[in-house]
C-alpha cells in the first residue's frame, strides 16, 4: 500500500522511492510513503484562500458541532483503527489510549466550545477597562482567528490522538489544518484521517494530510502560520531557529523530551495504599505503549530507606509482563513502533548503565510470544538503580524513549525536588503521599519545573487517570527541555490559534466589535417588554427600566424571617450602627435581587423559559429602609443553542437608589425560546 496525501482537496501521491513502513512485530513492509514533488507553497495558499474563509464563516458553535459529528463518525468507525494500530506494536489497551483517547478529545472540544464559548466569531478576553472618566473612552482585549493555517507535526508514538488534540482547538479557533505525521506510523494517521474527509463533514480546504517529508513548506510560512510540533528536542530546534520562522515571527510551540519523575513520599512507606499505587503507576508507565510515551516515568524517586523495597516490588511486578505480538490476548506489552527505535533505545540505555546498575531487564531473556526476537523491534522492560544520583549526570540528561525506568533514591523533599528540577523542564511529575502538607511542599517546588503535576493517594486512586495521561481540559506541554510550548487545556488551546487584540473606542464601538452590550452603549427602547421577545427578535441592547420601590424595615423582617438570614447587620440598629461599613440597619442584598427580580420579570408565559443563575453579582453600597430601588435590564448577549430550540440570553442588570447610585450589578442568565408563539392561554 502506497499512502497518499491530501493536497489541495484531493489524494496524490508523491513520486520517486518510497520509505517502506514495517510492521512492528514481524518487520514485514506494510505500505510505502512519499511526499516528493507535492506543492507545498500551493498547500499553504489553499489552506489560506479556501480552508480559513470557510472555517471562519462559522461561529464557535457551528464549528463545535462539526468537531461532534467527528467525533461520532469516528465511534463508528474505530474497529478498523484498531485492527491497524496492531502493526505500530500496540496492544488493545495501548490502541484505546491512541485512539478512543484521540476521539474523546473531539468530544471535550465540541463541549467546551458549546458550553465555554458565545456563538460568534469573537472570543472576549478580561473585562472592560475604563480609560477615562466620562466613560466614554474605554478598552477590550478581544481575540481574532488567524488568517493562515495551522501545521501540525506529530510524533509516531499516538499516530490518532496525536493527531486530534491538536486539531481540535485549531478547528474550534476557526484556523485550517496541514497535518504532518511521523512517517513510521503515518498508515494509522492515513487512515483515520480518510475517514474524517470520507465524512463530508469538514468545510472545503479546512484539513491536509502530509505523507512523507515537508519539502520546502517552511519557506511558504508567514507571520499568520502556526506551526505546532511534537517529537525530538534536536528536531524542535532545527525547525524552530528555520530562517522564514525566525523572519516572519511564525508561532512555534512545542512539546518535546521529558524527564519526568514520580516521587514516593516519605510517608508512603511499604504497606501502605500509596506504596502500593507508586509500584503500579511505574509499572504502567514503563510497559504502555512499550514506554514510548513523552509522559512516562523515567526517574522513579523514592526514599532512600525504602529503595530497596521499591525495587523488589518492581521487579516481581515486571516479570508478570508478557512481551510479544499485540494480536495475542496474553500480551501486555508489545514492542516499540520500529528497529530503528529500537536501535536509539538501546544505545541510550547502554549509556544510563555507565551509572546505574541493572535491576532487572537482560535483553539475552527475551522471548516475545507468537512474534521473533530480532525481527520485531522487541525490548524487555528495563529497571535500573541510580545509587549516587547527586553526582551522576546521565539519568538526569539521558531519554531512552522505551520501556526504561531509573530508581532513584533521596534523603530529604528538598533533595527529592531538587533531582527532579536537574531534568531542566518536564511534562509532568507525580507524587505519592496520604500527607496533604508534604504533597503541597513538594507540588510547589516541582510546579516552576513542569507542565502538570499529579498528586495520588488512596482517596482519588480509583479515579485518577494516571501519571502518563494528558488530558484536553489541562495543559500539556512543559518549561525548558520539554519544549516550552502548551497543548490543549481546554479553551487556552484554542487561543494559541487566534490572535489577541485590545480594541480602544466608546462603549458603542466595543458593543459592536464584541456583540457584546457595554455599559454607557446605545440603549434601545423595545415596544414591549425584551421578555415578550423569542430569542430571533431580541436586540443586543434592548433595555427595560422599572418602576421603583420603597424597601421599608417590614421587608427586612419578612425576608428575615423567610430566609432565616438574622444577621445583626439587618436585624439590630445598635450594633449596625457600630459597623464602620453600615452605621445602621441595612436590607439583605439577597433580598435586593429578589426584590430586583419582582420590578423586572414578566409574569405570564412566553419565550423565557428559565433563569439558569447570576453571574458576577456585586454589591456596592448598602440600601437602608426608606430608600427607594429601581431596575434596569439590557440584553447583554446572545448565544443560541444549535437545534435545541433556544438559545441563552445574558442580561446585564443595574440596581440603583433614588439618588441615581449603583447599589448593585450582576449578569441575569436565561434561556429564551425561538417561538414567538408561546403566550399564555386566554382565560
Amino acid at each position: 500500500m502506497l499512502l497518499q496525501s491530501f493536497i489541495q482537496g484531493r489524494w496524490a501521491s508523491g513520486s520517486g522511492t518510497p520509505t517502506a513502513l514495517r510492521d512492528a512485530s514481524t518487520g514485514e513492509v506494510i505500505a510505502g510513503a512519499s511526499s516528493r514533488g507535492l506543492d507545498f507553497g500551493g498547500a499553504l495558499h489553499y489552506a489560506r484562500s479556501v480552508g480559513g474563509p470557510n472555517l471562519r464563516r462559522l461561529t464557535f458553535h457551528e464549528r463545535a458541532a462539526i468537531l461532534k459529528a467527528l467525533a461520532r463518525h469516528l465511534s463508528e468507525r474505530k474497529d478498523a483503527l484498531y485492527q491497524l494500530s496492531y502493526a505500530t506494536g500496540a496492544t488493545r489497551a495501548d490502541a484505546w489510549i491512541d485512539i478512543d483517547g484521540g476521539i474523546g478529545t473531539l468530544f471535550v472540544y465540541a463541549s467546551k466550545g458549546m458550553k465555554e464559548l458565545p456563538d460568534s466569531h469573537v472570543y472576549v478576553d478580561g473585562p472592560v477597562e475604563s480609560l477615562a472618566r466620562s466613560g466614554a473612552f474605554l478598552g477590550q482585549h478581544i481575540y481574532v482567528s488567524l488568517h493562515g493555517a495551522a501545521v501540525h507535526i506529530n510524533a509516531f508514538n499516538f499516530p490518532v490522538w496525536g493527531m486530534l488534540e491538536k486539531l481540535a482547538p485549531a478547528l474550534l479557533a476557526g484556523v485550517p489544518a496541514i497535518v504532518k505525521p511521523a512517517t513510521a506510523t503515518a498508515y494509522l494517521t492515513e487512515r483515520a484521517f480518510r475517514q474524517i474527509i470520507d465524512s463530508g463533514l469538514v468545510p472545503e480546504g479546512a484539513l491536509q494530510l502530509i505523507c512523507g517529508d515537508v519539502g520546502d513548506l517552511f519557506e511558504h510560512l508567514t507571520c499568520q502560520d502556526v506551526i505546532a510540533f511534537t517529537g525530538s528536542a534536536g528536531t524542535a530546534r532545527k525547525l524552530r531557529t528555520h530562517p522564514r520562522v525566525l523572519e516572519r515571527s511564525v508561532r512555534f510551540t512545542a512539546e518535546t523530551d521529558s524527564l519526568n519523575s514520580c516521587i514516593l513520599a516519605p510517608d508512603a512507606s511499604a504497606g501502605t495504599p500509596e506504596f502500593e499505587l507508586f509500584v503500579r503507576e511505574v509499572v504502567r508507565e514503563m510497559t504502555v505503549k512499550a514506554g514510548q510515551k513523552c509522559t512516562a516515568i523515567r526517574k522513579a524517586m523514592v526514599p532512600a530507606n525504602q529503595s530497596g523495597a521499591v525495587r523488589e516490588a518492581l521487579r516481581a511486578a515486571l516479570a508478570e509482563v508478557v512481551i510479544g505480538n499485540p494480536r495475542d490476548a496474553s500480551v501486555s506489552m508489545g514492542p516499540l513502533a520500529s528497529l530503528a527505535q529500537r536501535g536509539e533505545v538501546l544505545g541510550q540505555l547502554a549509556k544510563l548503565q555507565r551509572e546505574s546498575e541493572l535491576v532487572c531487564g537482560r535483553q539475552d531473556e527475551l522471548a516475545p510470544v507468537d512474534a521473533d526476537g530480532e525481527r520485531g523491534a522487541f525490548i524487555v522492560p528495563t529497571l535500573l538503580y541510580c545509587a549516587d544520583p547527586a553526582s551522576a549526570r546521565a539519568v538526569h540528561e539521558i531519554e531512552a524513549f522505551g520501556p526504561v525506568s531509573t530508581v532513584v533514591p533521596y534523603d530529604t523533599l528538598e533533595q527529592a525536588i531538587e533531582l527532579a528540577r536537574r531534568g531542566e523542564g518536564s511534562l509532568v511529575s507525580s507524587v505519592f503521599s496520604a500527607d496533604e502538607a508534604v504533597a503541597a511542599h513538594l507540588v510547589l517546588g516541582l510546579a516552576p519545573w513542569h507542565g502538570r503535576v499529579l498528586v495520588v493517594n488512596r482517596h482519588c486512586a480509583a479515579d485518577s487517570t494516571g501519571h502518563g495521561s494528558p488530558l484536553p481540559h489541562l495543559v500539556h506541554g512543559g518549561p525548558g527541555r520539554a519544549g516550552g510550548g502548551e497543548e490543549m487545556g481546554g479553551i487556552r488551546g484554542m487561543l494559541h490559534y487566534m490572535q489577541r487584540t485590545a480594541v480602544q473606542g466608546t462603549p458603542d464601538v466595543l458593543s459592536a466589535v464584541t456583540g457584546c452590550w457595554v455599559r454607557g452603549a446605545r440603549e434601545l427602547d423595545p415596544l414591549e417588554h425584551p421578555f415578550r421577545k423569542p430569542f430571533g427578535a431580541l436586540r443586543i441592547g434592548d433595555t427595560f427600566r422599572s418602576a421603583d420601590r420603597l424597601v421599608t424595615v417590614e421587608d427586612i423582617e419578612r425576608f428575615a424571617a423567610l430566609s432565616g438570614d438574622h444577621f445583626y447587620a439587618h436585624m439590630d440598629e445598635a450594633a449596625a450602627r457600630s459597623n464602620p461599613l453600615f452605621g445602621g440597619r441595612v436590607a439583605h442584598g439577597y433580598f435586593l435581587v429578589a426584590a430586583a427580580a419582582g420590578l423586572f420579570v414578566d409574569p405570564p408565559l412566553g419565550p423565557v423559559l428559565a433563569n439558569y443563575g447570576i453571574d458576577a453579582l456585586r454589591f456596592i453600597q448598602p440600601v437602608r429602609p426608606g430608600d427607594r430601588i429601581r431596575v434596569r435590564l439590557t440584553c447583554k448577549q446572545k448565544s443560541l443553542r444549535i437545534g435545541q430550540g433556544y438559545g441563552e440570553v445574558r442580561w446585564d442588570t443595574q440596581i440603583t437608589n433614588q439618588n441615581d447610585e449603583t447599589v448593585a450589578q450582576y449578569d441575569v442568565l436565561t434561556m429564551v425560546s425561538e417561538r414567538a408563539d408561546l403566550r399564555a392561554p386566554e382565560a
